[in-house]
């Protein structure tokens, strides 16, 4: 029975090597940590945010960890399952630029609406802050960096930011390419 579980249905595995830029050995080795740490298949926000807290001790890490859940549960079910972690992975790590920006324009856009709004940004930017473990000792940063952004993206000057302002502005600029990439 064990084994069973911790093998992938040749047409999962196919998929997953059609849909993500890692090697058969990459997977399996993804998938058995996967299994390790959400026995049950499928990974909850909270599971999620406990990861996050582990990566990042010294700081506060969930309102960060949520968005990120929210961008990797692409079917919004609120559960991540193994197709969409690797998925995420795979896109995080060893996707395109321009694939990597339109990801980290839905973080920033959590209402979903096709535009980022400042709050939108500032709330991204301060739950980075958060959890850097920073945010206590420069607590105005996160509304320069967002004021600053949004001076240097919003080219229609409307207050809030498109798909197609985000990804040039992002791209012209190589120090903000650089973290956003």
């Amino acid at each position: 029975m064990g084994k069973n579980n911790s093998k992938l249905k040749p047409k999962v595995l196919d998929d997953l090597k059609a849909n993500t830029a890692f090697s058969e050995a990459e997977i399996y080795s993804f998938y058995e940590g996967f299994k390790q740490d959400c026995p049950n298949g499928r990974l909850s926000v909270d599971k999620f945010k406990e990861i996050y807290t582990d990566l990042f001790p010294n700081g506060d890490a969930s309102m960060f960890a949520e968005n990120t859940f929210r961008t990797f549960d692409s079917n919004k079910d609120g559960i991540i399952d193994f197709r969409e972690f690797l998925c995420g992975l795979s896109l995080l790590s060893k996707g395109k630029v321009e694939d990597k920006l339109k990801w980290a324009f839905s973080m920033y856009d959590q209402d979903d609406n096709g535009s980022i709004s400042r709050e939108e940004m500032l709330k991204i930017f301060t739950s980075l802050y958060k959890m850097s473990g920073m945010f206590t000792e420069i607590e105005d940063i996160p509304e320069k960096r967002t004021d600053e952004i949004f001076l240097m993206l919003d080219k229609d000057k409307d207050g809030t930011l498109s798909l197609e302002e985000f990804i040039a502005g992002v791209k012209s600029d190589p120090s903000l390419l650089n973290v956003m990439s």
